[in-house]
């Protein structure tokens, strides 16, 4: 079971300001200035897209790595907006109201025949992560009060 922490500690400037640890590892996320944050780390939905974005590399790295396929590199891009769902040609949903939509773009660099590049275009859409976020997630909240 992976698990992460979120701390703020509420001081004037910094409400938005997180201090996210797993582990050994510690990083931020903030919310930008126009929405009363510091900008001192990235926003959660650009965390959520980073956790997809490395998952789909670190496959298709894998992959080739497993396959004997010389990659030079692999460098992934992702967007996420909300749309309206009737707005939405290339949404497969029968949702009313806004949807969120994920973009992604994989840039893939090594000597590749079509079967391979096909391939690999199909390794790219099945990272755990992206297949977790496509599956859909339940969710337990518990809140637990001190004081």
């Amino acid at each position: 079971m992976t698990t992460i922490t979120a701390d703020i500690k509420i001081e004037p400037g910094s409400e938005f300001s997180v201090e996210l640890r797993s582990g050994s590892h510690l990083w931020h996320a903030d919310e930008p200035p126009e929405v009363g944050g510091a900008d001192t780390g990235p926003n959660p939905y650009e965390l959520l897209l980073s956790s997809v974005a490395a998952c789909t590399a670190i496959t298709v790295s894998l992959y080739c790595r497993r396959k004997g396929w010389e990659l030079d590199s692999v460098s992934a891009r992702y967007s996420h907006d909300r749309v309206h769902a009737r707005d939405c040609d290339d949404c497969e949903s029968d949702a009313s109201g806004h949807i969120d939509r994920v973009r992604s773009q994989i840039f893939i660099e090594g000597d590749f025949d079509d079967g391979q590049r096909s391939r690999l275009t199909e390794i790219a859409r099945r990272c755990p992560v992206h297949k977790t976020l496509e599956r859909g997630v339940t969710f337990t909240t518990e809140a637990v009060f001190a004081g």
